[in-house]
């Protein structure tokens, strides 16, 4: 006979309620409807005091369902690093269309632009997460002595990123457009001379 694990106090998380929550957000999400948690409730057949004890509020779901089918950017450190950099942003597009539409990244922005409790709770727990990779790059270029060592990571982040925001939103192209994917790729080369060591 062995011995059950033990279990913490409190009652335990049924299997397959995150999944329902969040499918239920998702679909309303794109019929265009608000997130309710009643019309959680009545699409996903949770409960109302078991979607609050994974999400505290309606913003917090509502970011994650924003979120649902992007991961974060794998960047190898080995070899050339701004090499590994240009083929892990510029051929993301290609590889996660299927999961993570362009109409989702749009409605995300429309929405985190209008709503900045949303946008910093997108921040909060999921946009934060994906930069791990960026970071680990960035470190090991400064410690390798290929990159300068007084560079402000998260700062140099922003810059990269901020290369892809501005093709969508300010002008409103999409990364399948070789000449906005050919923009991203000189963007970047053009941060990295400016994170780059001096030479001798």
């Amino acid at each position: 006979m062995t011995d059950s694990p033990a279990r913490g106090p409190g009652r335990p998380r049924a299997q397959g309620h995150d999944e329902r929550i969040v499918d239920a957000a998702v679909e309303l999400l794109d019929r265009g409807e608000e997130i309710t948690v009643s019309r959680v409730v009545e699409l996903s057949g949770v409960s109302r005091a078991a979607i609050y004890r994974r999400w505290p509020s309606m913003t917090d779901l509502v970011a994650t369902a924003l979120d649902r089918g992007r991961a974060p950017h794998t960047i190898p450190l080995d070899g050339d690093l701004l090499q590994n950099v240009l083929d892990a942003y510029t051929t993301a597009p290609a590889t996660t269309r299927e999961t993570y539409s362009e109409e989702r990244f749009r409605l995300r922005m429309r929405l985190a632009m209008t709503d900045r409790k949303l946008a910093q709770a997108y921040w909060r727990s999921h946009v934060s997460r994906r930069r791990g990779g960026m970071v680990a790059v960035l470190r090991a270029g400064i410690e390798r002595g290929v990159l300068r060592p007084d560079l402000d990571v998260d700062a140099c982040i922003d810059l990269v990123n901020g290369v892809f925001y501005y093709q969508f939103v300010v002008r409103g192209v999409t990364l399948d457009d070789p000449d906005a994917l050919a923009r991203c790729r000189e963007g970047i080369r053009v941060a990295w001379r400016g994170m780059s060591a001096e030479p001798g």
